[in-house]
């Protein structure tokens, strides 16, 4: 491939990003730096994008399934049969608001918002170890299962471990 005259070929001179290897390497180490706290251009990341960041972004979507899926399934059993089990399907309700509420602020990731999403996150843990307890201790007082059932058995075990994550994440996200 022939050089640009006045031009080393990469990179070099007016600003211009040089050849195609040099710009997918300017790439690739921008999105390492996201990785390790800065962005592109070696500036630091803020708050949000460390919040939202990686692993973080994978903990959002999570959330925002659980969020869909309680508040789908909340809704269907209050709506149709909720003299059956009112007490399950309340809690199915309160779960789907502690996902929601999970969700949002974890994708807003300000300060504030960090507190709101780290509460919502450790109301959930102790929801889970709660109610998971006492649907396996007094089952009868759960003739349908909540998300929280069971320790979130009936999801995987993914109610339990996602709270745990997302205080980790939020702890580990919380300095420049």
């Amino acid at each position: 491939m022939p050089e640009r005259e006045g031009r080393s070929g990469v990179g070099a001179g007016d600003g211009e990003s040089g050849s195609a290897a040099s710009r997918f390497a300017a790439r690739v180490s921008a999105r390492r730096g996201a990785g390790s706290g800065s962005g592109p251009g070696g500036e630091p990341l803020t708050l949000a994008q460390r919040t939202r960041s990686g692993p973080g972004s994978v903990l959002i979507a999570v959330y925002g399934i659980f969020a869909l899926a309680a508040t789908a399934r909340s809704a269907l059993q209050i709506t149709t049969k909720f003299s059956h089990a009112p007490l399950a399907y309340s809690l199915s309700a309160f779960a789907a608001v502690v996902y929601v509420v999970a969700t949002v602020m974890l994708v807003r990731g300000d300060g504030a918002s960090r507190r709101v999403a780290f509460a919502s996150c450790a109301v959930e843990l102790v929801g889970v170890l709660v109610i998971g307890a006492l649907s396996v201790l007094e089952p009868s007082w759960f003739p349908e299962a909540t998300v929280w059932s069971d320790f979130g058995g009936g999801y995987g075990y993914v109610p339990l471990v996602l709270p745990v994550l997302g205080l980790l994440w939020l702890r580990r996200t919380r300095r420049g």
